[in-house]
C-alpha cells in the first residue's frame, strides 16, 4: 500500500469505493462461511499499531461468524443491517458505531434490500479469527434473539 497523504472517495462508483485503493476479496484461503463481502485496506503503517479497513456487504451478504484476542471499532457509512455482538443482535444504519470487545463472537449483516458498508479499526497485527466449534454454536442458538440471527445461513 502506498502512503498517500489524501485517499479520495470515488463518488461516481456504483459501491463505495476509494480511488487507487485495490478492492480485495473478504477472506482467501479459508472455509470460514460469508457471502458477498470486500474490503478495501485504507491506512497502515509501520509505525502505528492500527489499520482502518472498509467492508462493502451487498444485500443479503455477511462477514464470518468469529471472535479475536484484539477489539474492534466498526463505524457504519451506509446502508443498514444487523450485528451480532456477543449474545446481543443489534439493527445498524449509517453513523452507527460498534465496539466489538475482545473474544466475542460477532458477525455483520446487510439487510435483505441494502448494502453495509463499515469502516473497521483493528490492530495491524492481529491474531487470526477462531470461528464457533459446535459447542460455542449451541451456546450462542440457547439465546433467542441469537439462535434467529443465525437461522438464515450455514454458520
Amino acid at each position: 500500500m502506498s502512503d498517500k497523504t489524501v485517499r479520495r472517495f470515488d463518488a461516481g462508483a456504483e459501491s463505495f469505493r476509494w480511488e487507487d485503493v485495490p478492492v480485495l476479496d473478504y477472506k482467501s484461503g479459508t472455509a470460514a462461511p460469508f457471502r458477498d463481502i470486500t474490503r478495501q485496506t485504507l491506512f497502515k503503517r509501520a509505525d502505528l499499531r492500527g489499520e482502518l479497513r472498509y467492508f462493502e456487504v451487498a444485500a443479503g451478504g455477511y462477514s464470518t461468524l468469529e471472535r479475536h484476542q484484539h477489539t474492534h471499532a466498526v463505524l457504519v457509512l451506509r446502508g443498514m443491517g444487523t450485528c451480532l455482538v456477543g449474545t446481543e443482535v443489534h439493527r445498524i444504519g449509517a453513523f452507527d458505531l460498534v465496539t466489538v470487545p475482545p473474544r466475542t463472537w460477532h458477525q455483520f449483516r446487510a439487510a435483505a434490500n441494502a448494502p453495509l458498508g463499515f469502516l473497521c479499526m483493528v490492530d495491524a497485527e492481529r491474531d487470526r479469527p477462531e470461528l464457533p466449534d459446535p459447542h460455542a454454536l449451541s451456546q450462542l442458538r440457547a439465546v433467542p434473539a441469537v439462535a434467529e440471527f443465525l437461522a438464515s445461513d450455514d454458520s
